[in-house]
């Protein structure tokens, strides 16, 4: 666990065992960053900050959506982060939130062991960056956290514009009429389109829970407060609806793929039903009457001729009229 001290002259690292003592100044508030669950975490949590079990044992399992709990004095936001591993699956990393008027405690959720704990530290720590270097000023608990969360919505963002040029390159594959495996093509472009959809159902959760603490945090909040969860909001919404019409662009790049990809398979069928029409009556003909005309002592060639012409006339016959038919 990682405590720290934000005022005014910027940002101090202490030990757990001074969090009472600090939680007596006034000049300041208390940042607990909680990497890894561990049974002290959860007996700090609970005892010296006295939060709700619920609360808590939100905090410590993996939560599949994001949520929110109000409480007397202080607000529990659980929202994600997207990470995207091998072959497109898109990890969630989630941050639990307590945040109350002079206190935050970060909480980073169960995270999938393919994925380095580095990955899911990256949003506190280039907040705890900009702190040190003096380019962020939080006053408030509130402004610390609209700062983390703003950088974690930046981050999908970052993904949203990577994957709209990804998207780009096999659009112009598409319009180029490059000739892919089909297979391995359409795994591309539903692998993309995956990964904009979770990203997409992210920032759309994300937001709902923030219009839903705008709400309720008027109870015990600062109308700065308010102000700074409703900009998240309009960030959340801003990437929701790029991704949302990037999801539109790529659903018709698939499309046009597949309907020219299925036009080229009814094409090939056609064509196979001319050869079989054209075919299949010869066929018949020939293995009925060869047997009759070819015997194992000698041929009759004037019988044979006979079967020749008989079956190039009727192979003619039936290829003009699949030329009416536009098989062909």
């Amino acid at each position: 666990m990682d405590l720290r001290w934000v005022d005014a002259s910027g940002l101090t690292t202490h030990s757990v065992a001074e969090l009472s003592e600090l939680r007596q100044r006034d000049s300041g508030f208390v940042w607990l960053d909680v990497p890894v669950w561990s049974v002290d975490a959860e007996r700090l949590l609970s005892e010296e900050f006295g939060f709700h079990p619920m609360a808590i044992a939100a905090a410590r399992d993996r939560n599949h959506i994001p949520r929110i709990h109000v409480y007397a004095d202080h607000v529990f936001l659980v929202i994600h982060a997207p990470e995207i591993g091998k072959q497109g699956h898109v990890h969630y990393l989630e941050l639990d939130q307590f945040i109350g008027r002079d206190f935050l405690v970060t909480v980073h959720g169960p995270l999938n062991p393919v994925v380095p704990l580095e990955v899911a530290l990256q949003e506190t720590r280039q907040v705890i960056g900009r702190i040190e270097a003096g380019r962020l000023h939080p006053t408030s608990p509130f402004a610390l956290t609209y700062a983390i969360v703003s950088t974690i919505v930046r981050r999908e963002s970052a993904l949203v514009a990577e994957l709209a040029r990804q998207v780009g390159l096999l659009e112009q594959r598409v319009m180029a009429a490059v000739d892919d495996d089909p297979q391995k093509f359409l795994t591309a472009l539903f692998t993309a389109r995956h990964e904009l959809l979770t990203i997409h159902t992210m920032a759309s959760q994300g937001g709902e829970i923030y219009r839903r603490a705008i709400i309720l945090g008027r109870r015990f909040t600062t109308k700065d407060s308010i102000t700074l969860m409703k900009d998240l909001l309009d960030q959340y919404q801003r990437v929701t609806h790029i991704s949302q019409s990037q999801l539109g662009f790529l659903t018709g790049v698939t499309e046009f793929y597949r309907a020219r990809t299925d036009t080229k398979m009814t094409i090939a069928a056609e064509r196979l039903a001319v050869i079989a029409a054209v075919t299949l009556p010869v066929t018949a003909l020939s293995s009925v009457l060869g047997m009759n005309v070819i015997v194992n002592d000698h041929t009759r060639w004037p019988a044979l001729a006979v079967l020749l012409l008989a079956m190039l006339t009727l192979s003619l016959i039936l290829l003009r009229w699949a030329k009416r038919q536009g098989w062909w």
